[in-house]
């Protein structure tokens, strides 16, 4: 294949493929069908190393020290070959590589332990699939390939025996079962599904679609080029569409036709009766009551003046990408993407705290005992623990290249990392 062609074909490809990067969900319980229970398990937290291909896994409470690592990609070489040998395959993976990964492969978005405590299951864009990883061995279980060219943010059911993942080129999220890997349902999105959250009852899974957002064309006027973007709301036991929820709708109601209605990261509140958000290109969230099916107040956060307004300068189009919820409800923490910074704001009045200076921080989580907010700084390649009761920053944890998702779970209380690291 000549050169120009290869980068003619990239350019097309590159208007299909999905961007990264988004609430963490809570530990789940830790007991399985061989009596392992939580006196025998360690919570801990995961962080993605997206560009490198591993996972640190850190305390999940205190001083947040590293435990072990996790090579996430052990049959690279077995993988990379496999593309070389598919021509589209191999369009759609430089295409993923030289948009999306800003020169770099996507090798791990997120992941999740099995309740048991025993194996880790990740998603991998680059290589379009899930993989269970045995956290004893570092030798993978199963591998689920998705539809379409790009795996992406995951979810896991309250009790942690599924996982929902999205495929964001085919436009459907596959629900798999957390210990063989086997599908047990799917269903259609939006453009590009991204987010997707359980609710805590497991009854219902909601997704959030962000259309194309590695395009340049982002002007507000150009936003209709971004595609069908919205949450589809299904119920978890049967994936029929239970409600789809258009944000264009409801951000024009209240005068903000300019802004995008891309649902970015989100969290609930306790009861679930509101649902915080981020839209691309904003600095700032919303609040959407569930019940009345309105965005009841909007929060707009301080612009760092060194970040340029040029729209197209914003990563995958998110200028904030992060939010979590204190699990008392009391107060939120926001990553702050573009404007470098994080911050925590009282759920009461809107007000932040003090901006915490930040490197590109990606992602926003609680800490194991909910005392503090975790955010992955990708730009310094560290993890930073922000206190929720003054806002301040406490420590920060250095990680792997350029860590994205941060995720709560559990490792047998010996666990160190495994034999083969």
């Amino acid at each position: 294949m000549s050169a120009s062609r290869s980068r003619h074909l990239c350019a097309m490809a590159a208007a299909l493929v999905l961007t990264v990067t988004a609430p963490a969900t809570a530990a789940v319980s830790a007991t399985d069908a061989d009596g392992a229970t939580a006196a025998s398990l360690r919570e801990v937290m995961f962080v993605g190393n997206n560009w490198e291909g591993t996972a640190d896994v850190i305390k999940s409470s205190g001083d947040f020290a590293k435990i072990g690592r996790i090579n996430v990609v052990p049959d690279k070489a077995a993988r990379i070959a496999a593309i070389n040998a598919d021509p589209i395959k191999w369009i759609y993976y430089t295409a993923i590589r030289n948009g999306v990964g800003e020169g770099h492969d996507q090798l791990v978005d997120d992941m999740y332990s099995t309740p048991d405590g025993k194996s880790v299951v990740v998603s991998r864009p680059s290589f379009a699939d899930v993989v269970s990883i045995d956290l004893a061995t570092g030798a993978i279980n199963w591998r689920f390939p998705v539809s379409g060219y790009r795996s992406d943010h995951m979810a896991v059911s309250p009790d942690g025996t599924r996982v929902a993942v999205s495929a964001s080129i085919s436009n459907t999220v596959h629900v798999l079962n957390i210990n063989t890997g086997a599908q047990i349902g799917s269903f259609k999105t939006g453009d590009k599904p991204h987010e997707n959250i359980f609710t805590k009852d497991g009854k219902y899974i909601w997704n959030m679609s962000i259309g194309d957002v590695n395009t340049s064309q982002d002007a507000p006027w150009q936003d209709f080029t971004k595609g069908d973007r919205k949450i589809t709301v299904v119920d978890a036991a049967t994936f029929q569409q239970v409600k789809v929820i258009d944000m264009r709708d409801r951000l024009n109601a209240i005068g903000l036709n300019d802004y995008s209605d891309a649902v970015r990261p989100a969290a609930f509140s306790p009861d679930e009766s509101k649902l915080y958000f981020q839209v691309s290109f904003f600095n700032g969230f919303f609040e959407y009551d569930v019940a009345t099916d309105k965005i009841t107040r909007t929060k707009t956060l301080p612009k760092n003046p060194a970040t340029s307004d040029d729209r197209t300068t914003f990563v995958n189009d998110s200028r904030h990408h992060g939010i979590s919820m204190k699990p008392d409800g009391t107060k939120l923490c926001v990553a702050g993407t573009m404007d470098d910074y994080a911050t925590v704001v009282d759920r009461a009045t809107l007000q932040e705290g003090p901006l915490v200076p930040a490197s590109k921080p990606y992602w926003a989580t609680v800490s194991g005992d909910g005392k503090s907010c975790v955010i992955s700084e990708s730009g310094a390649d560290q993890v930073t623990a922000i206190d929720f009761a003054t806002g301040q920053k406490t420590v920060s944890v250095p990680v792997g290249d350029h860590p994205q998702r941060v995720r709560l779970g559990h490792v047998e209380a010996d666990w160190t990392g495994p034999a083969t690291n």
